[in-house]
């Protein structure tokens, strides 16, 4: 399957056998189609209850009705402000089927930073759930914004019987005060079996999903991600398993669903191949690993920090892994430590690949049997085609056998950002009639086809003109036997403009020094490399998913 080949590195398109055509479908109708295949198969397995295809099917198609009852056109936008439950799947394709573009929206988001996505969206309908701080930023939202209905789930409806009575008696389930009407209503009350006619959706044209980046810079902006993109990126994942039937497959999912890795990798595929998925409401190492032995996991897609807080775990030499083939690690650069120990001690393959909200997840894996490169972030999937552009300027290729901007063509490629045409030209190249990607993320390429991210342009720090990639000295202080977790960043240094400094968090029981660190390090990188400091934490910033984040340490320290 996987072949060696000569490339040219500074451009590549994967290789026959994994070219591959892959169907331009609608959400809806991919989810119809494996629905009728197998109606009582189970696809979500949740806290002790599980939901076969036909459940969730039913109730995405009682909440497209009611959508369109309450007036919800098509393209209108209906946001999701939820954790890992059921209803996220009925509301994501329910809301698909009615026609509406889906919104998501993290959990952890503050009032302010919900209620501006909501207004920069135009959302109109926002569900959620009756925890009580999920429900409460949600109100303060549709009072001080264009929403116009706020719909909120009851957690003990989705659990099994006796879980959901001891919730509902113990209320904690439960929100007061709420004036339950037009503009705050129940799920349940929004379940209309009224035969209504539901919209007719053309997957190369009708957008299916707003999902928002990061915001490296200033406000985060919404990918636009059409039906085609989000069911062919499906498909392509899918490709890549060698294992035979797919749904046979039990998927952990402890990723959370509002993310685009676990939104492709996870829900979509799942459905694109009859798949399920053993879900928890957000990440535990000890529930995750109670879930992967209860279910018979198959496959865990999750970040570097889930891996390792999996090594931490005291439970984790009591659990059961046989039933798991694969580990797939994405969201941020597997340390190479982390990675070595992991496989050891659990006996389970674990491989690294990369993707990003504007491809609608996935771009490259490595893969799941057979050769692999540790360190990378493997071969393209299928039908995706690349370009490394010249670092100081994107017009010009970057020369041969050396490292260049990343820039991705292929059906998962986003179509632009919401209400943002003028910045078509800063993330789209054109190079031979073909528009590509730029993912602002600095890779190698070998002949084999392998790809590694080298670092991020915008991270590279300039040491007296020279360009320093902060992830080759986290590279090395991560060999350190007393180093758990390295960011690197760039701060202002009056001769050399900046200089490189480390901030670490330790092993347990670990007491070296951060100077006898820096003392360390410096001795094995170039001159330019050297850091001023190594600065020890308790604990290094993180996103939303997980994965170590240098925007926030970069905006705490300068």
């Amino acid at each position: 399957m996987f072949i060696d080949m000569t490339v040219n590195t500074s451009s590549y398109h994967h290789p026959t056998p994994w070219d591959a055509h892959f169907e331009s479908l609608t959400l809806p109708e991919m989810f119809r189609q494996t629905m009728e295949q197998d109606p009582s198969a189970p696809f979500l397995h949740f806290l002790g209850r599980t939901y076969s295809y036909q459940d969730i099917y039913s109730q995405a198609r009682r909440f497209a009705a009611g959508l369109i009852a309450m007036g919800i056109k098509k393209g209108d936008r209906v946001g999701l402000f939820l954790p890992n439950v059921p209803i996220y799947a009925s509301a994501y394709y329910g809301a698909m089927m009615a026609g509406a573009i889906v919104v998501n929206f993290s959990p952890l988001y503050s009032v302010e930073e919900l209620a501006w996505q909501v207004g920069d969206s135009g959302t109109r309908v926002l569900v959620t759930v009756d925890v009580p701080e999920l429900y409460g930023n949600a109100a303060k939202v549709l009072e001080q914004s264009d929403l116009q209905t706020l719909v909120v789930g009851s957690l003990a409806e989705m659990l099994p019987w006796i879980k959901g009575t001891a919730l509902k008696i113990l209320k904690r389930s439960q929100i007061a005060n709420v004036a339950w009407g037009s503009a705050t209503c129940r799920w349940s009350d929004l379940q209309s079996d009224a035969a209504v006619e539901l919209p007719t959706l053309d997957a190369q044209e009708d957008l299916a999903l707003l999902q928002y980046t990061g915001g490296t810079t200033g406000r985060p902006k919404g990918g636009m991600l059409g039906h085609s993109q989000l069911s062919q990126n499906a498909q392509q994942i899918a490709a890549i398993n060698p294992f035979g039937d797919p749904r046979s497959e039990v998927f952990m999912g402890a990723l959370p669903f509002f993310h685009v890795f676990a939104n492709t990798a996870l829900l979509n595929h799942s459905v694109a191949t009859g798949a399920s998925i053993a879900m928890v409401p957000r990440f535990d190492a000890k529930q995750v690993l109670q879930t992967i032995q209860k279910y018979r996991a198959t496959g865990f897609p999750g970040v570097p920090t889930m891996f390792q807080a999996l090594l931490d775990h005291p439970n984790l030499s009591k659990t059961d892994l046989s039933s798991l083939k694969v580990c797939i690690s994405g969201g941020a650069p597997m340390p190479g430590p982390v990675h070595e120990k992991f496989e050891a001690v659990t006996g389970v393959r674990l491989v690294e690949g990369y993707g990003l909200t504007e491809s609608a997840g996935v771009v490259s894996v490595n893969p799941y049997a057979g050769t692999r490169k540790r360190g990378t972030i493997g071969q393209l999937v299928a039908g995706t085609e690349i370009v490394l552009l010249d670092k100081e300027d994107p017009t010009k290729l970057a020369p041969e056998g050396e490292p260049g901007e990343l820039a991705i063509h292929g059906p998962q490629v986003m179509r632009g950002y919401w209400n943002r045409p003028e910045t078509a030209a800063e993330v789209f190249v054109t190079r031979d009639g073909k528009q590509y990607l730029r993912t602002g993320d600095v890779a190698q390429l070998d002949d084999d086809g392998f790809l590694s991210i080298v670092d991020r342009i915008k991270d590279m720090i300039s040491v007296g003109g020279f360009k320093v990639f902060p992830s080759v000295v986290e590279d090395v202080i991560l060999k350190h036997e007393a180093v758990k977790e390295a960011l690197v960043i760039g701060v202002p240094e009056k001769y050399r403009g900046e200089v490189p400094r480390a901030f670490v968090t330790l092993e347990p029981d670990s007491d070296v020094g951060g100077d006898a660190l820096k003392l360390w390090l410096n001795e094995r990188v170039g001159k330019h490399q050297r850091v001023d400091h190594v600065v020890i934490r308790e604990e290094l910033p993180k996103t939303i998913i997980g994965k170590l984040d240098r925007k926030a340490l970069r905006a705490e320290v300068l």
